[in-house]
This record gives C-alpha cells, structure tokens and sequence, in this order.
C-alpha cells in the first residue's frame, strides 16, 4: 500500500476511533510526522527548489555561516567562555544541511580554541530523519550527537531553529458571534474526502487556558464564524527548550504575527495554508501527507512562554535586519572583504530581499544568563 493511501487509512481509523471526528491538530500531526507515512517522514528532498518549498538553508552556505559566527560571538560574550564547554542544539534539523553549513563554518573560524569547545547536538525524536542527517554529516560522526528528547541537565548553549515552530501542529477555532464564544473545528470523513465539522466547545479537548480572549469591542463586532489558530504545542515546547538552558541563548528564524494581528479583518480565514510544489493551497485536508501544512507562529505567546521558563527577550526583529547586522559586524573581521565573493552576495540578497526570503520572515532572541539566574528569573 503507497504511503499517503496508508496514511489515509490511518487517519479514517483514528475519526472511527474517536466518534467521527478529530481535531484539525491531530489531523496535522498525523499528515506531517506519523512515522513512516508523514510527509516529513517520507522524502528529504520535500525542501529545496526541486521540492516543495524552500528556506533560508536552501539558499546556500551563507546562512549557516552567519549564524556560526552570531553563535560563536555570544558565547565569546561570556567572561568564563574559555573556561567550559557550550552545546548548539539544533531542532527540526531535517537532512542535516543547517548542521552541516554550520559546522564548515566553526571548523574554519580563527578562533578554533573557543570552537572546539562546542558540541553540537541534534534533537530529533524521527529515526528516519535521524538516518538522513547521520548520511549529511558523516565528516563530523565523532562531533555530532543525537537525543530524542530535552536533557534532564541543564547545559549552557545555545538553542537554534529554522522554520520549525511554523510546523507544530495548531488547533484550528471560529467565532460564534450569536454565542460570541471559540468553538473547534474538527475533521470528519464521508464516503469520499475529509471534511471539516464543527466542535462546540463543551466537546473540545483543547485546554480551557488555550482559547484566546478578546476585547470586549472586538468580541462585539468579530464576524460570525471568523476562523483562526492557537498552537499550544509549539508554546509548550519552547517552554521546554528554555527550561534546558542553564545558561545561553534561543533563536528561532520564522514567519508570524503578533497575537493581535490574527484577528485583522484579512485573516478572517485563518493563516493555515498548504505547499506543494512551490505552489499555495487553502484545501488542507486535500492529500494528507503529499503537501506541506504550516500557520503563522504566535510571536506573542512563544515569547511569553520563554520567559515563564525564565529566558530573558533580547530582540524580535527581522530576518532582513538581523542578518545585516550580523554581517556588518562579520565584515570588521580580517579578510573580510575576500571572503564575501560575489556567491555570498547573491545568497544574502536571496535571504533578505523583501521579494525573496527577507520578507515576512521573523527572529527571535532570548537568553538566560547567570545575571538573570541572581535576579530569580
């Protein structure tokens, strides 16, 4: 039986087993990582010009690079850095291509004292996925390590994701304005397609601190049925990963919004979409696990979560802004000008220009530091 048939099959399953209907967030978790038969468990060319989508990493070294050298400048930053080891631990690593640009760069930095001092892990609960970024990074197999899951331990380091937060699986909620309360939309099947079904909230398995509030204004004029999306799961791992740093830094390259600005009049749908292809759909429960499902990540509750885990917000800024600024101060280094050929020109445009990858796209810092640890935060 092909995978998305196999996949279809389990999600018919599921619906059965739960009474005829699902939420759209185990729908998206079951698409996009059910082992074996989600679409990020069963191809790693899904990323790329010649996949589906692109990102950043496909753009070329450069990325990797400039981020090695930010890495490399924080942990510098420390006045004991020389003194104990720190650990990159890169999350949705796919095929290893992030890990790989990164440690090219490390390996070739000046300052390969303060480098050696790094281990880089890769948190990465798929075995297949494991086994695609083992064949990447091969050159580094005494370097790099795999966990499946958060240490118990605190390390002091440095957590960093592309494009991941984008990807947990969100549940998605309308407005009943007669009622003027959230209900859930569900997945449901008929003989022929999934459809969507609605869910009243006394039904919802949704957690009651999850559903979003609003002004009392906002609540009198939302249109009826205006859709949109809350992703505890994305929340509640970003909590995780700040409660594994002992001392350090989270940052996460992605698109999404404010909370507020979920709730503008042009996202009366919703910010969920579907890829493949290259090309942009709205019908997401067409072909589970043959196209891409993402929404906007919620700024606004990733950053709180962070600092309920007693992580410190530096910035949330720009791809654009803060790849330049990275690179401005990446040119103060000798041979600087001979290392930025006209390749890594061409990459940086791509990843800044506001028609290619600099628009839309987000970066968000956080840190703990001992200061921080003093204070009680």
């Amino acid at each position: 039986m092909p995978p998305a048939t196999a996949l279809h099959a389990r999600l018919l399953q599921e619906i059965a087993a739960a009474g005829g209907v699902i939420s759209f967030a185990r729908f998206m978790e079951l698409a996009l990582y059910a082992p074996g038969l989600g679409y990020y468990e069963t191809n790693a060319r899904r990323v790329g010009t010649r996949g589906d989508f692109y990102t950043s990493v496909s753009t070329g070294p450069l990325f990797g690079e400039l981020l090695a050298f930010q890495c490399l400048e924080w942990i510098a930053s420390r006045p004991d850095c020389r003194d104990r080891r720190w650990t990159l631990i890169e999350c949705g690593a796919h095929d290893g291509t992030l890990a790989r640009d990164v440690l090219t760069a490390l390996d070739a930095t000046a300052d390969s004292t303060l480098a050696r001092r790094i281990d880089y892990l890769v948190l990465e609960p798929s075995s297949t996925r494991r086994a695609w970024q083992e064949t990447t990074l091969a050159p580094w197999a005494g370097r790099v390590r795999w966990i499946t899951d958060w240490p118990t331990d605190p390390l002091d380091g440095i957590v960093l994701s592309n494009e991941l937060l984008d990807a947990f699986p969100v549940h998605r909620i309308g407005w009943d304005a007669g009622e003027r309360d959230w209900f859930e939309w569900g997945v449901a099947a008929d003989a022929s397609a999934f459809e969507w079904v609605r869910i009243p909230r006394s039904r919802s398995t949704m957690a009651s601190a999850v559903w979003p509030e609003i002004p009392a204004e906002l609540a009198a004029v939302l249109p009826d049925q205006f859709t949109t999306e809350v992703g505890p799961a994305a929340t509640t791992w970003w909590s995780r990963a700040g409660a594994a740093l002992r001392e350090g830094w989270m940052v996460t390259f992605d698109y999404g919004l404010d909370r507020i600005e979920f709730l503008q009049p042009q996202r009366a749908s919703g910010t969920l979409r579907a890829y493949r292809r290259h090309t942009l759909s709205d019908d997401l429960l067409a072909a589970p696990g043959e196209q891409d499902l993402t929404a906007q990540v919620d700024f606004t509750a990733i950053a709180q979560a962070g600092e309920r885990a007693g992580m410190e917000t530096v910035e949330r800024t720009s791809q654009r802004r803060w790849l330049t600024e990275v690179l401005q101060r990446r040119m103060q280094l000798p041979g600087a000008e001979a290392w930025l050929t006209p390749e890594r020109i061409r990459q940086f445009q791509t990843l800044t220009h506001p028609q290619h990858l600099g628009r839309g796209f987000s970066v968000l810092v956080q840190r703990r530091t001992n200061e921080n640890l003093k204070l009680g935060n």
